[in-house]
C-alpha cells in the first residue's frame, strides 16, 4: 500500500526489454516512493539487472516507459543520469589509483566543483571507516575494502537514486554485515532513495520498505515484507518443512501431487510444501512416507520472503541463468556521464 503524501520518483508503465525474441523484462508496472529502500526479488536470469540498466539509461527499453525523478527514460536520458548513481556487481575501480583519487575521478566525470567534491569525498570516507587508508592504492584492498569504496564511489556526485546490483555478492559474513549497516545509514539518515536487486532473502527482509518479486521478467508479486509473507497465511495457507535423509532429486514433485499441496521447493536435502489446508500436516508426512521418502523432521514453520516466493511462482528461488545482456548489447552505448550542470 503506498504511504499517504509518498512522492513517486521511479515510474514505469508496461516497460520492456527484448532480445533478438526473447523478453528479458515483460511488461513491468512498478513505482518507487522518495526515500524508501525497494527491493528486486528474484533468480538469476529473472530480469532484475536488464530491468536497472533501462532505468539508468544503460538499455533502452523495447516497449513501455519509465520516469526517473520526473524525467522521461528516452526523451531525458541526460537529466537521468544526473539524478541516478549505480552499484554494480563489477567493481568500477582503477587499481593503481587511490581509493582518494577514484572517488575524485569519479567526481570530475560528473563535474561536481572541487571544494564541494573534496568535502563530500571526506565525508564518504569517514562513514565507511576508510580515512586511513584514503591514500593507498585500490589494489592493495581486501575485497569487502573494495566494495566500500565501490559503494560510495556513486555518492560523490550526491545522487538523489542509487541503484545496488547484488552489493553484498561474494563479501565474507563481516564485509556484508558492514554493507547492509551502510545501506541502512544512508537511507535512515541521510534519506537517499535505493533500489536494491539480491537473491539473499533475508537481506530484503531486513533492508528493504518495499519489494518487487520478479520471475520470467514479469513482476509476480509486489508489497511490503510483512504484507508479502501475511498473504501466505490470509490465504489458510500453511508452510511445511521436511528434512529428508538422501532425499531423491523428484522429491518436491512426488509431494506435489497430494490433495491440498499448493507448491513445493527443494533444496538438497530439505523440501518446503506450501499447503491450503491447516490439518494437512499429517497428511503430507503420510504421503512422504508412501512417496518412499525418508524424514528426519518435519515441522510446520512462519512463511517467509522465500515462501511467499514459492507461493507466488510455484518454484523456488534458485539461480539457473544468469541474467546479462547478451554480447553485442542493444547499440544503446555505454554509460555516458551527465554534462556540466553549471553548478
Amino acid at each position: 500500500m503506498e504511504t499517504a503524501g509518498a512522492r513517486r520518483i521511479i515510474e514505469t508503465e508496461g516497460l520492456t526489454k527484448r532480445f533478438n525474441g526473447f523478453t528479458a523484462v515483460d511488461h513491468v508496472n512498478i513505482y518507487v516512493n522518495e526515500g524508501e529502500v525497494y527491493g528486486l526479488l528474484g533468480p538469476n536470469g529473472a530480469g532484475k539487472s536488464t530491468l536497472i540498466r533501462m532505468l539508468t539509461t544503460l538499455s533502452n527499453p523495447s516497449e513501455g516507459s519509465a520516469k526517473v525523478a520526473g524525467f522521461d527514460l528516452v526523451r531525458e536520458s541526460e537529466k537521468v543520469r544526473e539524478t541516478v548513481g549505480i552499484v554494480s556487481e563489477k567493481m568500477i575501480m582503477y587499481d593503481r589509483l587511490t581509493a582518494y583519487e577514484n572517488l575524485r575521478l569519479f567526481g570530475k566525470l560528473y563535474n561536481v566543483p572541487k571544494k564541494e567534491m573534496e568535502d563530500r569525498i571526506e565525508e564518504l570516507l569517514k562513514i565507511v571507516n576508510m580515512t586511513r587508508w584514503a591514500d593507498e592504492q585500490i589494489g592493495k584492498f581486501s575485497t569487502g575494502m573494495k566494495q566500500r569504496i565501490n559503494v560510495i564511489r556513486p555518492l560523490v556526485s550526491m545522487p538523489r537514486v542509487v541503484f545496488m546490483d547484488e552489493p553484498t555478492l561474494g563479501l565474507d559474513p563481516q564485509s556484508t554485515a558492514d554493507i547492509r549497516d551502510l545501506i541502512k545509514r544512508l537511507n535512515e539518515k541521510d534519506g537517499l532513495t535505493i533500489v536494491l536487486t539480491t537473491h539473499i532473502m533475508n537481506e530484503a527482509d531486513m533492508l528493504c520498505d518495499r519489494i518487487g518479486l520478479i520471475d520470467k521478467g514479469k513482476i509476480a508479486a509486489e508489497g511490503s515484507p510483512s504484507d508479502l509473507k501475511g498473504r501466505i497465511a490470509e490465504r489458510g495457507n500453511t508452510v511445511v518443512e521436511l528434512d529428508v535423509l538422501d532425499a531423491p532429486v523428484d522429491a518436491a514433485e512426488r509431494l506435489r501431487a497430494v490433495d491440498g499441496v499448493k507448491s513445493a521447493a527443494q533444496k538438497e536435502n530439505c523440501v518446503k510444501v506450501i499447503v491450503s489446508r491447516e490439518d494437512a500436516f499429517q497428511d503430507i508426512v503420510d504421503a512422504a512416507g508412501r512417496a518412499g521418502l525418508r524424514l528426519r523432521n518435519a515441522s510446520v514453520s512462519q512463511p517467509s520472503l522465500e515462501d511467499v516466493f514459492l507461493h507466488f511462482t510455484g518454484r523456488a528461488m534458485v539461480d539457473e541463468v544468469k541474467d546479462k545482456v547478451p554480447s553485442g548489447g542493444d547499440g544503446h552505448g555505454p554509460w555516458r556521464a551527465p554534462r556540466a550542470r553549471g553548478r
